[in-house]
């Protein structure tokens, strides 16, 4: 028989501001395997004993080639490795819808950055780890420059000249069926100035009779400009090679990966909740484009900061609309991207918008953080506009709206004033070491053979299903296997997770219960 899986979010009630993250959180990663008494008051050892002899007993029931599997790899799978340290970096620089996304998607051999057939797709600088001939280095993206903009496009040209000053080698990208533009050549005089190596790109040559085309732009007094079709790739390895050429092997301007590696940690949430806001004050620079415009930030954007004297790696990321096949263009792959920067986070900060009311939209970016299996902190942000009368109506709205998700962390924030700001860090530290917390076998079954002993499953149909054993399969999440002699219905598995936080804390976490039905050997 198949297995039945389950995640579930106990009720329970409210938490305040102040005990919503708890009072303590732990650094390492929590294996609840001590000497203190199980949860029928034996030690560890006879709690082991039972569990041993609860394992044996599997053996008069019929187990698939996994669930052998299963029992038998029980180690923590945990991860250490830290980065090597700072790579050499590389940014792709030029004036607005010259192919500079679709270069940096053609070096990465994969579509990673936003690419649409307009002007100004890309408007923060975004890094991506790279590789070439053996040798790896990191990739800024960066939106258009422009010498006269204004507004968000000001911003965006801001960014593109910090990405200048933070490489260590320049690719130049020019359409060189236009040939060079009184833009290109402000951009010229601002690579001057910077002093750093530079590489001229020719691009969108896609034949060879294109090449004469690519000639004129010796005029920018760069020296060669290498032909390039972005879109077909016609001579990227080329203009690589000679990007490689200049780059050092040892970046002077990157940053060095502490060893251990930070936490991963994703900025989710609505469109213009303040997640680009809540980055640049966490940072304490204006690292990423902020307008009030929603929808200001298309690619996720990481950014190693120093939060509570630790470096964590956040990601700023798109507003998740409605329904991603409702969206089109730039605004679709961004809700893409989005998708794929949760999933290489490890926890995920969805913040509301506290001074209007929250929305289906809130509730279903909540449930897809849930879904994918990461940590979760709510982050309440503009409390700065919030009054005594909006703070009732938003009691009211986590009671009804996340009466199901009590479990995870709220903190309330101003990303413009940076108040409490810093309760961040105890947040994600809770969640993280409850998204890492692993229980030993012998806890877990001694929790279950009292739990099950004083609530048994319900008689269904004349039988009552009885759990044989369980195992705790993983972590990040907590996920738990029962085996059982009968389906375990939806009501009680709940039941069960409900008691697995009260007992063990996971606070901030999702928990996976599945069920594997065994049926009896036949002698």
């Amino acid at each position: 028989m198949g297995d039945v899986s389950d995640t579930q979010r106990p009720e329970g009630e409210p938490m305040t501001d102040d005990q919503s993250v708890g009072e303590t959180a732990a650094a390492d990663v929590p294996v609840i395997d001590d000497d203190t008494p199980a949860a029928d008051g034996v030690g560890t050892d006879e709690a082991e004993q039972r569990a041993a002899a609860l394992r044996a007993g599997l053996a008069d029931y019929v187990l698939e080639e996994d669930d052998e599997a299963l029992l038998d790899d029980l180690g923590e799978g945990v991860d250490d490795s830290a980065p090597d340290g700072p790579l050499p970096v590389l940014a792709i620089i030029g004036r607005p819808n010259v192919g500079k996304s679709t270069l940096v998607n053609r070096i990465l051999g994969r579509r990673e950055a936003v690419v649409q057939d307009v002007p100004g797709v890309t408007r923060d600088r975004v890094s991506y780890p790279a590789e070439w001939a053996g040798r790896r280095f990191m990739l800024v993206d960066t939106g258009g420059w422009e010498h006269d903009a204004a507004g968000i496009h000001a911003r965006v040209a801001e960014q593109a000249e910090i990405a200048i000053h933070m490489a260590d080698a320049i690719m130049f990208v020019v359409d060189a069926t236009v040939g060079p533009t009184a833009t290109d050549e402000q951009v010229v005089k601002l690579l001057r100035r910077s002093g750093k190596p530079v590489v001229l790109v020719a691009n969108k040559v896609d034949s060879p009779r294109q090449e004469a085309d690519a000639a004129t732009l010796w005029s920018l007094g760069l020296g060669e400009p290498w032909p390039v079709s972005a879109l077909h790739g016609r001579g990227s390895g080329d203009v690589l090679d000679a990007a490689l050429a200049v780059l050092p092997e040892v970046s002077a301007a990157g940053t060095v990966i502490p060893e251990g590696g930070p936490r991963r940690v994703a900025l989710l949430g609505r469109p213009n909740v303040g997640k680009s806001s809540l980055l640049n004050a966490i940072a304490g620079t204006q690292r990423v484009v902020v307008d009030e415009v929603a929808g200001t930030t298309r690619d996720p954007v990481d950014e190693l900061v120093v939060l509570g004297g630790r470096p964590w790696w956040l990601v700023d990321t798109a507003g998740i609309r409605r329904r991603v096949h409702q969206t089109s263009g730039a605004d679709f792959y961004a809700s893409l991207r989005t998708q794929a920067a949760l999933e290489k986070a490890e926890v995920a900060v969805v913040l509301v918008d506290a001074s209007v009311t929250m929305t289906e939209q809130d509730t279903r970016v909540i449930q897809q953080v849930i879904d994918s299996g990461r940590a979760l902190v709510i982050a309440y942000n503009k409390w700065d506009l919030v009054d005594e009368e909006r703070r009732d109506q938003l009691d009211r709205e986590i009671e009804r709206d996340l009466v199901q998700i009590q479990w995870a962390p709220r903190i309330n924030v101003s990303a413009r004033t940076r108040w409490h700001v810093d309760r961040l860090v105890r947040a994600l530290d809770t969640s993280l070491a409850s998204w890492d917390t692993r229980i030993s076998t012998g806890k877990l079954n001694s929790f279950l053979g009292e739990l099950t002993a004083a609530n048994p499953h319900p008689v269904r149909g004349g039988k009552q299903p009885r759990i044989l054993f369980a195992t705790q399969a993983d972590n990040r999440p907590p996920r738990f296997v029962l085996f059982a002699t009968g389906f375990i219905e939806a009501g009680y598995r709940r039941f069960i997770e409900r008691r697995l936080r009260e007992e063990f804390g996971f606070v901030g976490t999702p928990i996976e219960i599945s069920v594997r039905v065994r049926e009896k050997r036949r002698r």
